[in-house]
């Protein structure tokens, strides 16, 4: 005989929402672990202390935000929703089963206007890696940088052309110090001072979300993007920095930036680096060597001119300070440019009766040049790193942290696209999304380590 149970929904029971929330839930874990006694602290100034009608807690507030971010919920009207008919959702909020769930238009005019043009979402994500830090989490020793590309809010075909300036290189003064200290060394003149002319280019600019930037790069998908530049530790894969940049922003430009802030913010004592070929740059290289961090960074091979000999084949005699062809013939220093490139020129009557010519150069004048960049040594030992023992062990250490930090970002916190649209919004889905990844690694180390003492 067929029972229905739809009796038992009409009796009133008398229940416990503490004993309804499963003992190992996950929520369980970030309210015994997570301290979120800091946002009282942080947002008290934005509040008016004695006018107004009383404002929901903004721990409270908070806390829902980040359930968002932990489960993916890609709104705050769906949030709202989900809230209401979720036992776990109400337990870790403080609510009980028939209180009202705050509105999702409180948590969007919050955002819009109340946390607008404050440090808030930046100084969350920072007390999070420093609680992770009183853990012992952090070792600060090792770090490990790249980005990703995130789909912006916005569509491929709705742009305008613009004219817009080129990004201006932060270590334009070091490098013409540097150029000017070469030329000298080599008894040349200094080179004469021109006037600064503004570049310029064309790029597209969205009509959706102007500040998100078109991206074109070989092996990913071309559209509007924002580029999250993320780094993590190397002892429990915790997050210790976020930086979001339009897609069509170069990884290496704000990298030595983002490295000084988490090491004078954190206090890490950073020993060592691994990143992706496309940091290896002659100022980053430089930049590691000056504040004496060990670098790993891969090497993206580039191909020479068909039929002609690549780089590698001009030897380079540091005591000589010239380049020899494969024909032994030495190359002597010729000059150094403005954008730091020494030039080594070969001798063209000695080059017309080389059998190797057409391998080696088709300028007119017979005469083949080899440039180096007045900082390559700081890239040579960069190389060198990359191909010791301990370097290859480092740089294999990247798929298990920075790659898989980015996998459960997509995969779990739904961070495949940004929801919001403005460089300052998407940072904030950015942080939060980190600093919910950190809570989660912070509980479940601290919940192992109490179940085996």
């Amino acid at each position: 005989m067929l029972r229905q149970n739809r009796e038992k929904q009409q009796t009133y029971e008398l229940v416990s929402i503490e004993d309804l929330v499963p003992e190992n839930h996950m929520l369980r874990k970030i309210d015994r672990y997570i301290d979120f006694s800091f946002i009282d602290e942080k947002v008290r100034p934005l509040y008016c202390e004695n006018n107004g009608r009383p404002a929901i807690d903004p721990t409270l507030l908070f806390k829902m935000i980040f359930l968002g971010y932990f489960y993916g919920i890609r709104s705050e009207r769906q949030l709202e929703r989900e809230v209401q008919t979720n036992l776990a959702y109400r337990w870790f909020l403080g609510l009980g089963l028939t209180d009202k769930v705050p509105d999702h238009s409180t948590i969007s005019w919050n955002r819009r206007t109340r946390f607008k043009n404050t440090s808030i979402f930046q100084d969350i994500f920072d007390e999070i890696v420093l609680q992770a830090i009183s853990h012992k989490m952090v070792g600060g020793r090792v770090l490990f940088s790249d980005s990703t590309h995130i789909k912006a809010s916005a569509n491929k075909h709705k742009y305008m052309k613009q004219e817009v300036l080129q990004n201006t290189k932060d270590y334009v003064n070091e490098l013409n110090a540097a150029v000017e200290a070469d030329r000298k060394a080599h008894g040349k003149k200094p080179l004469k001072e021109r006037e600064e002319v503004e570049e310029t280019k064309e790029v597209k600019v969205s009509t959706t979300d102007p500040d998100s930037g078109y991206m074109v790069r070989d092996g990913k998908p071309e559209g509007f993007f924002y580029l999250d530049h993320r780094t993590v530790d190397g002892k429990y894969n915790v997050i210790t920095d976020v930086y979001v940049t339009p897609g069509n922003v170069h990884d290496s430009v704000p990298y030595l930036t983002r490295l000084d802030r988490q090491r004078e913010r954190f206090r890490l004592p950073v020993e060592a680096v691994a990143l992706d070929a496309g940091y290896l740059t002659n100022p980053i290289c430089k930049g590691l060597e000056e504040r004496q961090i060990y670098g790993v960074i891969a090497y993206r091979s580039f191909m020479p001119v068909k039929g002609l000999f690549p780089k590698t084949k001009f030897k380079y005699n540091a005591h000589l300070n010239t380049y020899t062809c494969p024909q032994d013939q030495e190359l002597p220093y010729r000059t150094t440019d403005r954008q730091g490139y020494r030039q080594y020129a070969s001798d063209p009557a000695i080059c017309r009766s080389c059998p190797l010519l057409t391998s080696c150069t088709r300028s007119a004048n017979q005469r083949k040049v080899v440039t180096r960049h007045v900082w390559e040594d700081s890239k040579e030992k960069i190389r060198e790193n990359r191909l010791s023992r301990s370097g290859k062990q480092l740089y294999r250490k990247r798929k298990e942290t920075i790659e898989r930090s980015f996998a459960d970002a997509k995969e779990l916190h739904g961070f495949r696209y940004f929801r919001l649209r403005g460089l300052v919004n998407v940072t904030e889905q950015a942080l939060l999304t980190a600093a919910v990844q950190n809570m989660k690694k912070v509980a479940n180390h601290l919940n192992r380590q109490a179940k085996k003492t």
